[in-house]
């Protein structure tokens, strides 16, 4: 039985087109992640098990999300009830389904409450409506989810009066009592949606809860009778209907294409999937609408610049670069630099003439490096921001920092892997134990320190805050500490800019720097396998064991290898990390509840992490993810490291 449901309604208002993709599986789907994992992450599953406790006693609808009758017909039962809580209620008629997360009937009055592991102020004036009228870009999603949720009931039980309302983390409360997140727990071989563990039978045993609830009621009627629209080009109750015929009938909706659009679309497939079989819903779409073929696909296009929003271009067919031309950039030229048109220009010109070659402004950076004071300290972030704070007094939401990695660049050439702190224990605020860690590895000395992009400032901002909201004994001395190596944000009442502010050696890449083999990205996992292949001296260098080359590491023996070259080619350090459970027999992982296989980006990173926290595991199991926690993080501040050595060799510095 196929039905239209509230996710793949959501995914038609981005794109109708998706529609019938998601409906064949032939079509890869560049989301189609875990979504346990992302839940996970995220706190949701434990937002939702504190929502709960709000309405206490509920009948849970335990079906298989594909048993719609069943799960349908559960509900109908508990409806015949006067008053009645419900979880997971399910709603089936004319081919549409939903799921509500809490349902509360008193009588003929339904309330539909959507929790949602998100955090909103309920101070903020102009919070789903912005102030010329229209919905605020990004409540649209969760607004128009829940308006399909209340007029698909409605059909359902027109009988019934419906009023719709979110809960969620509110950041204008903290949590009453010290282990909140750790209150609701995931068992080992458990299943996330039936089986987590509460410490806590009733709300009033946390105190005041962190989650609020919002009546939204008057703006989801305003989706319904289209007072606010998602698309102007379509009307509420004409997506309903030509959505579900799109999806059950598996038609292409042929929706004209955008250029920002198109450019984030999530059915592409790679290669490497093309030669399995799947099919590229991007590539069906531009076949269908601008006749391109094969061989246009192999063409660069101008969805692949840096940070170009291609405005008209469409509209004027002309979406390969070779029609592009100089006019199409916004190019203001800097002294000494690369402004952020001519770096697209670059990016076209380069790719046109099949141009490998790195461009750089040698002078500028040059003088950059100059200003560097010797040593060089490098370090990274590992973070993670959740709903249901780890002690009293903290809010949904706040900034934990709980991993950071540091080298140590000597100028006589000697790198250190220094130093490095981790937190793996459940339930623990690492952030002040973080900051002091931080402190002692870095006050030893006035050397510059790097960051990649803005990240490790804005953390080391929010540290600051909520120093000055604890009675730590050594606040003031940290907080002068973290001045000392950031500038403030723009939101902070009292502007500072430290004398040893982070350098921010992402912002040296886009300001001096451009390497066709990054395809436009400036991320470190881009930057730092463009450097590899365009520099003889790292090959040279990192194709041999660390005991050869000077360096020293925490996590890594001396023979390890942090490069090998393939075909002329180097293979991405990244992807050679080793596994997590690196060693154990496949009956061994089968038992593991964390089901991790590399920790290799930041995402991964994340889920390790959230995993530690929410999830029960043999202690075995938590020290193999804490090491590969511990190898991830050195190798990003080992990346910039060697990014460092490339500019040297390229500025003979």
């Amino acid at each position: 039985m196929k039905v239209l449901s509230k996710s793949r309604f959501k995914l038609g208002l981005e794109c109708p087109n998706k529609l019938f993709f998601t409906s064949n599986s032939q079509f890869a789907n560049r989301k189609n992640e875990d979504s346990f994992l992302q839940a996970l992450a995220k706190g949701g599953f434990q937002v939702e098990e504190l929502a709960r406790l709000h309405y206490p006693n509920g009948v849970f609808i335990n079906t298989e999300p594909y048993e719609y009758e069943k799960a349908f017909q559960l509900t109908q039962e508990a409806l015949l009830q006067d008053n009645v809580v419900i979880y997971e209620a399910a709603f089936l008629v004319d081919n549409y389904f939903i799921r509500t997360d809490i349902l509360e009937k008193k009588g003929n009055h339904i309330r539909l409450i959507e929790v949602k592991a998100k955090s909103f102020n309920p101070n903020k004036e102009h919070l789903f409506v912005g102030s010329k009228g229209g919905l605020v870009g990004g409540w649209k999603p969760y607004l128009f989810d829940l308006a399909f949720q209340k007029h698909v009931a409605k059909l359902t039980f027109p009988e019934f009066q419906f009023e719709a309302f979110f809960m969620m983390a509110d950041k204008t409360k903290a949590a009453s009592v010290d282990g909140l997140n750790q209150m609701f727990r995931v068992p080992l071989n458990g299943n996330p949606r039936t089986d987590i563990i509460k410490q806590v039978s009733s709300i009033n045993e946390i105190g005041e809860s962190v989650l609020s609830e919002v009546n939204v009621d008057e703006i989801i009627n305003g989706i319904i009778n289209d007072k606010y629209k998602y698309n102007e080009n379509i009307k509420f109750s004409e997506a309903l209907i030509s959505f579900k015929d799109a999806y059950i009938n598996s038609k292409y909706f042929n929706w004209e294409t955008k250029f920002s659009a198109c450019k984030r679309c999530e059915f592409r497939a790679s290669e490497e999937e093309k030669k399995e079989g799947k099919l590229s819903g991007f590539e069906y779409c531009f076949k269908k609408q601008h006749n391109w073929s094969d061989e246009d696909f192999k063409l660069p296009n101008a969805m692949e610049v840096w940070n170009f929003q291609g405005k008209n271009l469409i509209e004027s067919n002309r979406l390969f670069m070779n029609q592009l031309t100089e006019d199409d950039f916004n190019i203001v030229p800097i002294v000494d630099k690369i402004s952020p048109g001519e770096r697209q220009w670059i990016q076209v010109t380069k790719s046109l003439e099949k141009d490998d070659s790195i461009y750089v402004e040698k002078e500028g950076l040059l003088n950059e490096m100059s200003s560097w004071n010797y040593p060089l300290h490098f370090i990274d972030f590992e973070t993670s921001t959740v709903a249901l704070p780890f002690t009293s007094g903290r809010r949904p939401y706040e900034q934990v920092a709980f991993q950071f990695s540091h080298h140590i660049y000597y100028e006589n050439g000697t790198i250190e892997h220094k130093s490095e702190f981790i937190s793996n224990t459940p339930g623990e605020f690492p952030n002040f134990h973080f900051a002091r860690a931080l402190k002692k590895s870095l006050e030893n000395d006035n050397g510059t320190i790097f960051r990649f992009a803005t990240h490790e400032n804005s953390i080391l901002n929010a540290i600051i805050i909520q120093l000055l909201n604890s009675q730590e004994s050594d606040r003031e001395e940290l907080i002068l500490f973290l001045k000392s190596i950031t500038s403030s944000t723009k939101d902070s009442a009292k502007p500072w800019q430290g004398e040893r502010n982070m350098v921010d050696l992402n912002r040296v890449v886009k300001e001096y720097y451009y390497n066709p083999h990054t395809k436009g990205s400036n991320s470190i996992k881009a930057v730092l396998p463009a450097s590899l292949n365009s520099s003889i001296y790292l090959k040279n260098k990192y194709s041999r064991p660390i005991g050869e080359i000077n360096l020293t590491s925490i996590n890594f023996d001396i023979n390890h290898v942090w490069i090998r070259i393939v075909e002329g080619q180097v293979v991405n350090p990244y992807k050679m990390l080793p596994p997590v459970f690196d060693g154990w027999t496949a009956l061994e992982k089968e038992d593991n509840l964390s089901e991790m296989e590399g920790i290799s980006d930041g995402g991964a990173a994340l889920t390790a992490y959230a995993k530690l926290q929410y999830q029960d595991m043999s202690e075995r199991e938590r020290k193999e993810i804490t090491k590969g926690l511990l190898k991830y993080c050195e190798l990003d501040t080992l990346a910039m490291v060697m990014i460092y050595e490339h500019f040297k060799e390229i500025c003979e510095f």
